[in-house]
């Protein structure tokens, strides 16, 4: 945010904010909170938009009442860490749905996946047959997550209001 396309005032954040915790909010709901008129508001969400500071809006789902009640999180080694293998893998994992985000690492572990499963068979499956086949993987270790204490998507605007 250096460059001054991208420069930001309190308001842009406070737009930011209240968007990040509500995508669905009206403009006018929006303008009264952010204290700015609704036309203002709105020509400053869509250059918000047009910056790419604003890249979706989406709705947070139950994943447990929609059947999803596994959520494992797996850390793939890969054979080498050259870009055209690393570029493999990426476009590899990129085509499963069960995989929620896939994070590039720095350290003993070159990937960490996020996997939403339907249930234990659905996961093992995802695991033997797509994972550990998946081209340049030469370890898998996962870990079953019991309970999230905290899952906020976003940014902390907190700390910059």
């Amino acid at each position: 945010m250096k460059n001054e396309k991208n420069k930001l005032d309190n308001i842009d954040l406070k737009i930011l904010n209240e968007l990040q915790k509500n995508g669905d909010i009206s403009n006018v709901n929006l303008a009264k909170i952010v204290k700015i008129s609704p036309p203002s508001c709105l020509r400053r969400v869509k250059s918000l938009e047009e910056k790419n500071l604003i890249i979706g809006y989406n709705a947070i789902v139950n994943s447990e009442l929609l059947g999803f009640k596994v959520t494992v999180f797996a850390y793939v080694g890969l054979e080498s860490q050259a870009e055209n293998d690393l570029k493999i893998f990426e476009n590899y994992i990129s085509n499963f749905p069960e995989v929620r985000e896939c994070h590039m690492l720095v350290g003993e572990v070159d990937f960490l996946l996020k996997i939403v499963a339907k249930d234990w068979d659905h996961f093992q499956f995802f695991l033997t047959k797509n994972l550990t086949q998946a081209p340049k993987v030469s370890n898998v270790k996962t870990s079953l997550n019991i309970r999230s204490v905290k899952n906020k998507p976003g940014i902390p605007f907190e700390t910059m209001i």
